[in-house]
């Protein structure tokens, strides 16, 4: 609770930063403001409707094709969608997709003329939202499509249902109870999105709140202007982030996983799963593919010695490093203090543990009403006003920035868990006396494990790649390779880019895939 409060303070505190400053309110109203408010919300809108469409449609196609080659590897794939550096996906995006990009080679031998480049605009914007988002998706809603019991569907099966009916009458109820909340999320995250839109938008008449933010600072330093944006999207974004958590509280995502045979589909419905199937995989695994293949061709060796890569492996490993225990450490104590207010046998029926539960399932989502570029703008300002080491900074905007942006994926994951273990093991320990370290050590260390592990995984990976506060903090003495790999795809050094994407996408792909199956193989040894 104290850790969920200081959260808040810490919020409050850099938010005021924002109110009090002059010239708030010289952007708050006008023509131009309300084209970038209609503008992001139209582009969020449009993202969420086609990821969670690709998304219904993924999943359903592989709940029913249960058995194929590659189909574990694939769906793994599909978990790493969310800690993907996104700098990382979009240069692979543009590899793909670009004027001069393998599609275009393709069409050119067998017509000889190009198309005109799509990966840049208002279409660039919504792949790479979809391709983040819609994999996003598709992993979370396959447990629900998994979770329908056999019996209904071989009662579908039995009734001669098309699969169309079946669809309609069993598996969309189903699934149902968790759009809302994925939708929502989603939407946040698309509204909040800041390097696809800088990357990909390729006009200003494409800028989002956040991205309009960064370039009042960064380009005109307007300070007025970015602190209205700034304060116009704090309030659309907590609005959404109160829904966001009150779906988030009513409906679980995680369903027990059950064995399925085949449904006894019809020949087009079969065709239809395969192609979604076969077309998804080759879109979300090519542009890694362009990545590995543009990085292996780029000069590596020069690319190693520079001291600029160097010196922003270091630092982007460290703060990831510290970022990660920082995150683990905060996710413990607020989804036990969670489990103990939601649980029958703990605090579960007290008076105020509604009211306390919606203040931690806030303050855990904080980020998504409070995005990374915002919390940056309001460590600038106190910077400026307070003075002090520009580094020191830096460092604390980006560790803070990076807790609360894996914290509502932590919180998510780790407390669902944590209730389920204490549902079932509180009457146990509490008749024979178990408590405090000796209960974390032969309860909650077993069954939460891979839990722990994976919110570690997920907190590195998506603090290695983070561009958001570092676009602000970023300069010649203090670099990341999220904004080094910017500064070079802005150069049009693409080779030295691929170069640096190439190393991302390894480095996270071990971490995010590798470790946690050694952790778990070296675990299963020992016991």
């Amino acid at each position: 609770m104290l850790i969920a409060c200081l959260l808040l303070v810490l919020a409050a505190g850099l938010l005021s930063q924002l109110a009090i400053q002059p010239g708030v309110d010289s952007i708050t109203a006008g023509n131009r403001l309300l084209r970038t408010i209609g503008w992001t919300t139209l582009q969020a809108s449009l993202s969420t409707i086609l990821s969670l469409l690709i998304g219904v449609l993924l999943a359903w196609a592989l709940s029913h094709r249960p058995r194929f080659f590659g189909r574990t590897f694939f769906i793994a794939l599909l978990s790493t969608a969310l800690v993907l550096p996104t700098l990382v996906v979009v240069l692979g995006l543009v590899t793909l997709l670009g004027r001069s990009g393998w599609l275009n080679d393709v069409i050119v031998l067998f017509d000889g003329t190009k198309i005109p480049p799509f990966i840049f605009g208002f279409s660039g914007i919504l792949i790479g939202h979809c391709y983040f988002n819609a994999s996003f998706a598709a992993r979370s809603l396959l447990g629900r499509f998994e979770a329908i019991p056999e019996p209904q569907r071989k009662l579908a099966r039995s009734l001669g249902l098309s699969s169309w009916q079946s669809f309609k009458l069993i598996e969309l109820p189903a699934i149902a109870a968790s759009l809302p909340a994925l939708a929502t999320t989603i939407f946040l995250l698309c509204f909040t999105s800041f390097a696809i839109v800088l990357t990909l938008g390729g006009s200003p008449k494409y800028n989002t709140l956040e991205v309009s933010i960064y370039e009042a600072i960064k380009l005109d330093f307007d300070l007025g202007r970015a602190l209205g944006l700034a304060l116009t999207q704090l309030g659309i974004g907590a609005v959404l982030v109160a829904l966001s958590t009150r779906f988030m509280a009513d409906n679980s995502l995680i369903a027990a996983e059950q064995a399925h045979s085949e449904w006894g589909d019809k020949t087009p419905a079969r065709i239809l799963q395969w192609t979604i199937i076969t077309s998804f995989s080759l879109l979300f695994i090519l542009p890694l593919v362009a990545i590995a293949v543009d990085g292996y061709q780029s000069d590596y060796i020069r690319i190693l010695l520079d001291k600029d890569f160097h010196r922003a492996t270091v630092t982007s490993i460290s703060i990831a490093s510290i970022s990660t225990l920082l995150v683990v450490a905060i996710t413990v104590a607020m989804a036990s203090a969670y489990t103990t207010l939601a649980t029958t046998q703990r605090l579960g029926e007290a008076a105020a543990s509604a009211i306390i539960l919606r203040l931690l399932s806030f303050s855990s989502a904080l980020f998504l009403a409070v995005p990374s570029l915002v919390l940056g703008l309001g460590f600038f300002l106190l910077a400026r006003k307070i003075g002090g080491s520009y580094t020191i900074w830096s460092i604390c905007a980006l560790l803070t920035a990076n807790v609360l942006m894996v914290l509502p994926f932590a919180f998510v994951t780790l407390a669902p868990a944590m209730i389920k273990a204490a549902n079932r093991y509180d009457k146990l320990t509490f008749s024979l006396g178990v408590k405090g370290i000796s209960r974390w050590r032969l309860i909650e260390s077993v069954l939460l494990r891979s839990e722990l592990v994976y919110i570690a995984s997920i907190a590195f990976c998506m603090s290695l790649g983070d561009l958001g506060v570092i676009a602000l903090f970023g300069s010649q003495d203090f670099v990341t390779l999220p904004w080094l790999l910017y500064q070079k795809m802005g150069s049009y050094r693409t080779q030295d880019a691929a170069g640096i994407a190439s190393f991302m996408l390894l480095l996270t792909v071990f971490v995010f895939a590798l470790l946690p199956r050694l952790f778990c193989r070296r675990k299963n040894a020992t016991t």
